[in-house]
């Protein structure tokens, strides 16, 4: 029988598969990127979004959607902190792409792994 975290995973892996190109191959790179970057996340899905959180039964940290552009968000249970300089209190709490470039995989593993360190 599969455990919990696994069908999770499932439902994650079959939403994305029912997306629309180009937006498919996208949210599972980013997908990939997530996972790897942060190996004790947990895919699940969150109010129909794909995301990740520390087990099964908390709460999402980071969701992805995919509207006209796809968006990388954390959520109010991260520890955000403030920009600073110029954005002052502002804290940076989502980011939408359009396509994957190294560095953007790279500053998506670096704002991922934040949430977990």
């Amino acid at each position: 029988m599969a455990s919990k975290d696994e069908k999770n995973l499932a439902q994650v892996v079959d939403k994305i598969a029912k997306m629309d190109e180009p937006g498919r191959s996208l949210m599972q790179r980013v997908h990939e990127v997530i996972v790897a970057a942060a190996p004790t996340l947990k895919p699940r899905i969150w109010y129909g979004m794909p995301a990740y959180a520390l087990s099964a039964s908390t709460p999402a940290l980071v969701t992805l959607r995919n509207d006209e552009r796809v968006n990388l968000a954390l959520t109010e249970k991260v520890a955000l902190v403030p920009a600073g300089a110029s954005d002052g209190t502002l804290m940076p709490a989502a980011w939408y792409f359009e396509t994957l470039d190294q560095p953007t995989e790279k500053r998506i593993a670096e704002i991922v792994q934040s949430v977990v360190s």
